[in-house]
């Protein structure tokens, strides 16, 4: 339990004492690390990715998948996981990118709705997602919503999952977590 005097010396310490009482402490960096990240195996591509069947219509190979859906008055976009579902969300409606925009559903609203969605995707670290969102028009909505996104950073497709070589193959990739110079 602290005393009202040892809190009163303790905050009086200056930085040149604290410093120096850290190096004087023996203090072991562990030279092990766990990654607790559920993601880190997405990042790395080594990752499980779905197939599904070949029954099936395609495009069920992602980790990460957007999604643009239109009402009548907002648009909505989103993030979703193949396992967990909704990551990410960004929307028109949200008050603060509403009372920025004059209409919450034209080409100028869905150009910045794509602005935000890629600036909260950096944020959480997802660069790359798969997107099966083909623009009606090349210069059309969805087509700027696609133009803000790219613009921000996010590049609408996903690496393909890294399979180890079989000891017969003939090419045999480079593994995406080395890096050779």
């Amino acid at each position: 339990m602290f005393r009202l005097s040892q809190i009163n010396r303790l905050s009086v310490l200056t930085n040149r004492e604290f410093s120096t009482k850290i190096e004087n402490s023996n203090l072991q960096i562990s030279p092990d690390f766990v990654n607790r990240n559920p993601r880190n195996l997405e990042r790395m591509r080594i990752g499980y990715k779905p197939d599904g069947y070949h029954v099936e219509k395609s495009g069920r190979r992602f980790w990460h998948k957007l999604k643009l859906t239109q009402s009548g008055r907002y648009a909505y976009a989103s993030v979703e996981h193949f396992e967990n579902g909704e990551v990410l969300k960004a929307s028109t409606l949200e008050w603060a990118l509403k009372k920025q925009l004059y209409k919450c559903n034209d080409s100028v609203a869905f150009y910045n709705l794509g602005r935000v969605l890629a600036d909260r995707c950096l944020k959480a670290g997802l660069i790359e997602m798969y997107s099966n969102i083909e623009p009606p028009k090349p210069d059309g909505k969805v087509a700027k919503f696609l133009m803000g996104l790219q613009e921000g950073g996010v590049v609408l497709e996903e690496p393909p999952q890294f399979k180890p070589a079989r000891p017969w193959d003939q090419y045999r990739p480079q593994k995406p977590w080395e890096i050779t110079d």
